[in-house]
């Protein structure tokens, strides 16, 4: 498994808090032209597609069933993945690793807006037994973990809104954010409490959109329209959905899925060799406590960081440049997708007004939502 993979074409749809205009196959169908157009290949060259779905949330059964039309992959093998973004970039990432596979793609949508009862739907991923039976809403366990989080390190609730604030005003200058806003912290610590200290502004609004990416072999790369951007190394985990089992303060997945993924870059000291990243932030402690996992701040050092301007645009490490899922809103599977297109629109330098200076080797982040605890990490840099 030696083959080098790249990702050789990006498409993709503004975000939207809804899209009540365009059916998902539509939105799809523009993600796909704009892909292929970007990566200069036909259709009919496709030998594999990866679909980011999730039949529950959908609410039809065997989803992936109503994708290929709009992709023009009819009779081409399409394998589901019901997680995460990075997860499903990894599985075609594997398909071309094997040998067997020459051009693969990937394709992930939203249509949040269409799910009337968003937390009765999340409740379904509680402990059936002893958990979903109380009724409570799932906000509680992010309410839960950032109480955890903040209390064992030297974080607090201010770090968190000023991360609402850095990201919802990062949105601004982003033409696909759905959320971009100048928003203080005050009015993030003003905002109603959802899950004590959990408050409403601390949590990414919902939006639909969809995202096409084409991945190619090295050889297959060479001589596209866009330089390549290679993946030099992902990795994906799950800690325990038992919630009386889980570590409360720590990221597990996030931790365990960056050592798989800076072990095949070969990666030592990230805070060093990573130039910039995107990271999920679902809710806004999230950020923090992804960047710790990380490796990317020391733990319970992140919002001393964040205080110092490193995460900014303009600081040492620039995190969610985009806006995040807080600016461009949450859009369950597809998050993660949308953080690769981010960091592979900073490494092509077409990021337009949120292009960073330096910008060679990004990193993307991924979770898949509470109360889940599985995510992925993918290392992304020109040849």
């Amino acid at each position: 498994m030696t083959q080098d993979v790249a990702i050789i074409g990006i498409g993709f749809t503004s975000l939207r808090p809804d899209s009540g205009d365009l059916s998902f196959r539509e939105m799809i169908f523009e993600a796909a032209q704009r892909a292929y157009k970007d990566a200069g290949i036909e259709p009919i060259q496709i030998d594999t597609v990866v679909s980011v779905t999730e039949d529950y949330l959908e609410g039809t059964a065997i989803a992936d069933e109503y994708v290929p039309d709009q992709l023009g992959a009819v009779l081409k093998p399409v394998h589901t993945i019901g997680s995460d973004g990075i997860t499903a970039l990894a599985s075609a990432f594997l398909q071309i690793k094997t040998g067997e596979f020459g051009i693969a793609v990937i394709e992930g949508r939203s249509k949040a807006s269409n799910i009337v009862y968003p937390s009765q739907i999340e409740a379904m991923a509680l402990d059936p037994i002893n958990v979903r039976p109380l009724g409570i809403h799932p906000c509680f366990v992010p309410g839960l973990e950032m109480r955890a989080f903040l209390d064992l390190t030297k974080n607090t609730e201010e770090h968190a809104a000023t991360i609402v604030e850095k990201n919802r005003n990062n949105a601004m200058f982003n033409p696909m954010a759905a959320y971009g806003r100048n928003i203080t912290s005050t009015d993030v610590l003003n905002s109603p409490i959802i899950a004590a200290p959990l408050k409403e502004l601390d949590v990414a609004a919902y939006a639909d959109g969809a995202i096409v990416m084409v991945l190619a072999t090295r050889e297959l790369a060479a001589n596209k329209i866009q330089p390549p951007i290679y993946i030099k190394g992902i990795g994906w985990a799950q800690d325990t959905p038992n919630l009386e089992e889980r570590h409360w303060a720590r990221a597990i997945y996030a931790e365990n899925a960056a050592y798989q993924a800076y072990k095949l870059a070969g990666i030592n000291k990230p805070y060093e060799e990573i130039d910039f990243a995107e990271i999920d932030d679902t809710f806004s402690y999230k950020e923090l406590q992804h960047v710790e996992a990380l490796g990317l701040s020391p733990t319970g050092m992140s919002g001393n960081m964040l205080d110092k301007g490193d995460f900014y645009r303009s600081g040492r490490l620039p995190v969610n440049v985009s806006g995040g899922a807080l600016g461009c809103g949450y859009t369950y599977g597809l998050n993660g997708l949308r953080s690769v297109l981010e960091v592979v629109l900073q490494l092509r330098g077409e990021a337009g007004s949120h292009q960073l200076h330096r910008a060679n080797v990004g990193l993307a982040q991924s979770w898949r939502g509470s109360p889940q605890a599985s995510g992925g990490v993918v290392i992304l840099g020109r040849d």
